[in-house]
């Protein structure tokens, strides 16, 4: 299949300018900061920013929610051993649509407004964010492939204020 151009045109016209630009050149695929931060996928987080870095500084994961899936485990444990990765903060945000509604609302929304059954996927909402977050940092305190000597900790992200609260976990 041809790339859509027309589709992408906007993207290729800002890629252009980011290449003229471009100064990053010599950044290696390790962690300089040491972090690893899993957070969401919503597009008002900007998770370098959050936490004072740039490119280069922290690895950074997203899903739906912030959530610790397989394949969030898999890649820190590969970050832990491999990239330089020794602190790991999960981070969801405030007013995520992932606690807003069930599993069970997701999938009527999408089938009644698209006609498509997505009842095979785990859309992984919580109904309490607080108790997920420490659900996932323990799940990835224990997990027993990750790097013996990674800290993990746990943070709510404010995206009405930019705040960061630690959570005990």
């Amino acid at each position: 299949m041809v790339f859509p151009i027309s589709e992408f045109a906007d993207i290729l016209r800002s890629n252009d300018e980011f290449v003229r630009e471009f100064h990053h050149s010599g950044l290696t695929g390790t962690a300089r900061r040491r972090l690893a931060i899993v957070t969401c996928m919503d597009s008002r987080i900007n998770p370098l920013a959050v936490v004072g870095m740039q490119a280069g500084d922290a690895k950074i994961l997203r899903n739906a929610g912030a959530r610790v899936t397989d394949d969030v485990l898999r890649t820190l444990v590969l970050a832990s051993y491999l990239l330089g990765v020794q602190r790991i903060l999960v981070m969801p945000h405030t007013d995520c649509r992932m606690v807003c509604e069930s599993d069970s609302v997701i999938h009527e929304t999408i089938e009644s407004q698209h006609g498509v059954n997505t009842r095979s996927l785990e859309f992984r909402t919580v109904s309490d964010q607080r108790e997920a977050l420490m659900v996932d940092v323990s799940r990835l305190r224990s997990y027993p492939l990750l790097k013996t000597d990674v800290t993990v900790a746990g943070a709510i992200y404010n995206v009405s204020t930019g705040q960061l609260e630690p959570v005990d976990c």
